[in-house]
């Protein structure tokens, strides 16, 4: 779940609570209000009553034509006049809670309700007996109004939850704007421009999150260049006296006056000495293979042509090699493989793979498989070789690693790092396959555009 999410989430979830308290409150006090309002009302019917019933006693019925003048009469109303001897069983229709019966033995005035119909009790002592009086009636107005309020409630919940959905998607997704547009500019920045920089606006957090990031990209492209031109510096200024010292052996193994020993120590430091000048060169090109990429050519490569240069460079160096190719599985239109690449790097990358499938099997049939697929091309050498132990195959691209069972093949441990240097440069990656005494595929990855 993406930050957006979690906001909108976050912040319908909060909205629900505050609303459902909100709801609550209203809820409450309306009831409250609503049962409060109408307990008084049959209160005071319980009072006119009871004065009623003491005018009585006097002949005078003023209070009776005071309550039929100015008090309505409540839906379902009805008056009960109880003696306090025949409290123990009342005869009004429905039975009171004993507690109902204390209270007004206490003297209070005492409250019951079942659903919507409500009760009021008093005790009236008067000289010659006394009584309770209980008046009921019912309330559908106000259960109506508040089924009414209680739909609105819920109603206006359940559309405030949608509408904090709504607002909190748009409130995340504009908080997080300038964040997208962070990551959308890194995502550019590779190893081949890393010249370019996040825009600085404002002073506020994600501008400073932007000026870290600058600050962090002038130090790699700082170590990045420091790095390649000090291995570019390094293998031109070896590369010389290095030149000359081959040079002077090769004139010296020429000479006829050198005794046999001189001329296998002079061989041997020739070897020694073409040994290091192939370091160096390899050097040189994980320098280059690593590098911006700003000052190397760039063109359309059709891969199926340079998988024939690739075989015909790796036949003219191995003679004894046996390459086959297949292409079977490539599409007729010819834009499905064309890739945008560096000729020359990833021509090197491609025949340091295959030259090396072709080493270590003993030239035994090397099978080089282009397959286009999906806007992407893969490149898949198998060879019937030696193979990798498992415990070197993690290691087999880290500069100057050599397998343990490579001891009786010459090798550096620098073509297959350099290869994978160049494929990153292309924005690709190789994948790697291996059972020892079976054989090693290696696929190659490109993006088509």
């Amino acid at each position: 779940m993406n930050i957006a999410k979690k906001i909108t989430l976050l912040f319908a979830i909060l909205s629900a609570i505050i609303i459902s308290l909100l709801s609550g409150f209203v809820w409450y006090f309306a009831n409250d209000f609503a049962f409060e309002d109408f307990y008084k009302r049959l209160e005071a019917r319980v009072n006119i009553a009871a004065e009623i019933r003491t005018s009585e006693d006097q002949n005078d019925n003023v209070y009776a034509k005071v309550r039929n003048q100015y008090l309505e009469r409540l839906p379902d109303e009805k008056e009960y006049v109880i003696e306090k001897n025949k409290i123990g069983n009342p005869k009004i229709g429905v039975d009171l809670p004993k507690t109902f019966y204390d209270q007004i033995k206490e003297g209070k005035i005492a409250r019951y309700r079942t659903e919507n119909h409500f009760y009021v009790g008093k005790y009236l002592a008067e000289d010659r007996q006394s009584h309770i009086i209980i008046v009921s009636a019912n309330d559908p107005f106000g259960f109506r109004e508040l089924k009414d309020l209680q739909k609105i409630l819920f109603a206006g919940f359940f559309l405030s939850i949608v509408m904090s959905f709504v607002v909190g998607w748009k409130f995340s997704n504009y908080m997080l704007t300038p964040l997208r547009n962070i990551i959308k500019s890194v995502k550019k920045i590779k190893a081949e421009n890393l010249h370019l920089r996040l825009e600085v606006r404002g002073n506020d957090e994600m501008a400073q999150l932007s000026q870290t990031f600058n600050n962090m990209l002038n130090r790699l492209e700082t170590a990045f260049e420091t790095q390649n031109n000090f291995i570019s510096n390094a293998s031109h200024e070896l590369r010389t006296p290095l030149t000359i010292i081959s040079a002077e052996v090769e004139l010296e193994l020429k000479a006829e006056d050198g005794s046999i020993r001189q001329r296998q120590a002079l061989s041997k430091i020739k070897d020694e000495s073409d040994r290091l000048e192939h370091i160096l060169t390899s050097l040189l090109g994980l320098a280059q293979s690593g590098f911006n990429g700003k000052t190397q050519p760039w063109e359309q490569v059709r891969m199926d042509e340079l998988i024939w240069d690739v075989q015909r460079t790796v036949n003219q160096v191995h003679p004894e090699s046996k390459i086959e190719i297949d292409f079977s599985q490539l599409p007729e239109d010819e834009d499905q493989i064309t890739v945008k690449a560096n000729l020359n790097l990833l021509k090197l990358a491609i025949t340091n793979i295959v030259s090396n499938a072709c080493k270590y099997s003993n030239n035994k049939t090397v099978l080089v498989t282009l397959e286009s697929k999906l806007n992407v091309l893969s490149v898949a050498v198998k060879d019937q070789g030696i193979g990798i132990p498992p415990g070197d195959v993690q290691h087999i691209f880290e500069p100057f690693y050599r397998a343990s069972n490579t001891t009786d093949f010459k090798g550096y441990g620098i073509g297959l790092p350099l290869s994978l240097n160049i494929i990153r440069l292309h924005r690709g990656s190789i994948g790697i396959s291996s059972k020892e005494q079976v054989g090693t595929e290696i696929k190659v990855i490109l993006p088509i555009n």
